[in-house]
């Protein structure tokens, strides 16, 4: 078999729960391209030292999965991407389910040359009308700086090694700010990125809809969001129960 093309990199901490329902949109998604293509690609399955049946749920599934036990998301991303055979790599959480459509879509605006990468639009259905409002407030600000979350990005492997990857000094917005980096890149070589609208993938709101939306404005707003960057203590909260 050829080497795969693509690599798509899924971090996971206690996702057991989640895996069977969301891995199997990322496979059939990647299943689509290949027959389209005849193409190959491969899932990683970064294991961040789940103490649930995370691991075992991924193997049934037949992908690649490997282990890194520092609880930072950064480095929990750059381990798959080190792992990584593709030229193109899909970053994707594993509580995300993906339209049949998402990796073609990617993967024809990165082959295209035209691109260093880019993200696809997230679409969150949270219960709670606050909540809800709340991801309309960031979603029209990330359009805004033309930023994209780490729920879902996409970019080629040349451009993720020139940028060192994602931030392992940061316990949050580390996503947000490489994508500024890759956006940046991009632009210098005339190969913007590129935020995909007309389709979406769904990330859970389980963070929405488990915590107050007091407790979620708290954490969810611009000024939060910058503070104490780097301390893992001030953002435990985020690590401890459900994943982003």
């Amino acid at each position: 078999m050829s080497a795969p093309l693509l690599s798509v990199v899924i971090p996971a901490f206690n996702e057991a729960a989640y895996l069977p329902l969301c891995l199997p949109t990322v496979i059939n998604s990647l299943e689509l391209w290949m027959e389209k293509t005849g193409n190959q690609g491969e899932i990683i399955v970064v294991d961040n030292g789940s103490e649930d049946e995370t691991a075992e749920i991924a193997e049934s599934f037949a992908v690649r999965v490997i282990r890194e036990s520092i609880r930072n998301i950064g480095q929990v991303r750059n381990t798959g991407a080190a792992a990584a055979h593709g030229r193109y790599l899909f970053f994707v959480d594993a509580d995300v389910t993906v339209p049949p459509e998402a990796i073609a879509t990617a993967m024809r605006l990165l082959t295209s040359g035209y691109h260093v990468g880019g993200a696809i639009r997230p679409q969150y259905e949270p219960k709670r009308l606050s909540s809800r409002l709340l991801c309309w407030y960031w979603d029209a600000y990330r359009r805004r700086q033309r930023g994209a979350q780490g729920v879902n990005q996409f970019c080629t492997a040349d451009a993720f090694r020139e940028l060192a990857g994602y931030r392992t000094d940061w316990f949050m917005s580390e996503d947000t700010e490489f994508f500024a980096r890759l956006r940046a890149l991009g632009d210098r070589v005339y190969r913007p990125v590129v935020l995909v609208q007309d389709i979406c993938v769904r990330p859970s709101s389980r963070r929405y809809d488990q915590w107050p939306a007091w407790k979620m404005l708290w954490w969810q707003n611009p000024i939060t969001a910058r503070l104490r960057l780097t301390s893992s203590s001030f953002w435990r909260h985020w690590y401890q129960s459900t994943v982003r």
